[in-house]
C-alpha cells in the first residue's frame, strides 16, 4: 500500500512539473520578438533601425554630413549669426563632458532641402508619422493632436534604458520598450546658443511639418517626465534627426 501511495505522489507531481514547465514555454513563444536592421547614409555611416508598429524607425539620430547626393551641409559650430541666420541649412556637432562628439543637430531648412537630408529609401518623419509612433505606444489620439506634454509612459517607452543617456529623476525611469534608444543631447536654440541643461536631461526630435513661416512640429522628451511634449519650433533650433523608411 505504502509503494503505490508513493508512486501516485511521483506521478501527481510529474504532472505538476510538466503542466508548470509547458507553462513557461507558453509565456516565451508570447513574446514579441523585436524586428531590427540596419542603413547606411552618403557619409557611410551606419545605423540601426527598429520596427515600431507598421514603420521603421532609426534607432540612431543622423549624423550625416552631407545630402543625399553627396553635397555638403554647412556646418556652423560657434558662429551663431550664421546659424541663426543661415536659410539654405546647416548642422553642428554636439559633444559630451569629456568633449567627445555624441551627435548632430540640424537647423530645419536643412529638412527642406531640395538636395535631401535623408538617407536614400528614408526621409524625415511627419508630424502625423510622430502622432502614429505615439499612439502605438499607448496615447490616445484626442491627446496626441494636443501640444503640450501628453499621454503618461509614452516618452519612456522611447528612452534609452535607464540609467544610460539619462539623469534618474524619481520614479521616471527609460525602459526603452519600443526600440527608438532616445538620448538626452540637450539642443540649439534659435540664437546660436545652447540649451541649458542638455546633456542627460532633455531630448529634441524635428518633424518635417511647418506649421507657419517660421515654425514646425517637434518632440520634446525631459529626465523630469514620462510622456512627450509636442510643440512648435522655430525653424533656426538645432534638433536631432530621426528618419522613417518609405
Amino acid at each position: 500500500m505504502k509503494t503505490k501511495i508513493n508512486n501516485i505522489i511521483v506521478a501527481l507531481f510529474c504532472l505538476v512539473a510538466a503542466f508548470t514547465f509547458s507553462g513557461c514555454d507558453d509565456d516565451e513563444d508570447d513574446k514579441v520578438v523585436q524586428e531590427t536592421g540596419t542603413v547606411t547614409d552618403v557619409d557611410g555611416n551606419t545605423y540601426k533601425t527598429v520596427k515600431i508598429g507598421n514603420r521603421w524607425w532609426m534607432a540612431e539620430d543622423l549624423r550625416s554630413k552631407h545630402y543625399r547626393n553627396g553635397f555638403n551641409i554647412r556646418k556652423s559650430q560657434v558662429d551663431s549669426v550664421n546659424w541663426s541666420e543661415d536659410s539654405i541649412g546647416a548642422y553642428c556637432e554636439v559633444f559630451d563632458n569629456q568633449q567627445n562628439i555624441i551627435g548632430q543637430f540640424y537647423n530645419f531648412n536643412s529638412l527642406t532641402n531640395s538636395n535631401q537630408l535623408a538617407p536614400e529609401g528614408w526621409h524625415i518623419p511627419t508630424d502625423d508619422e510622430w502622432r502614429e509612433l505615439e499612439q502605438y505606444l499607448g496615447m490616445n489620439a484626442a491627446q496626441s493632436e494636443q501640444n503640450g506634454w501628453r499621454g503618461s509612459s509614452e516618452g519612456d517607452k522611447l528612452k534609452m534604458s535607464a540609467p544610460e543617456g539619462w539623469t534618474k529623476y524619481g520614479s521616471v525611469w527609460g525602459n526603452n520598450e519600443s526600440g527608438f534608444s532616445a538620448a538626452a543631447k540637450g539642443c540649439r536654440m534659435f540664437n546660436g546658443g545652447w540649451g541649458d541643461p542638455g546633456l542627460f536631461a532633455a531630448g529634441f526630435w524635428w518633424s518635417s511639418t511647418q506649421t507657419s513661416d517660421d515654425k514646425a512640429f517637434y518632440r520634446y522628451l525631459d529626465y523630469k517626465q514620462s510622456n512627450i511634449f509636442r510643440g512648435e519650433a522655430n525653424l533656426s533650433y538645432g534638433f536631432a534627426v530621426r528618419c522613417v523608411r518609405d
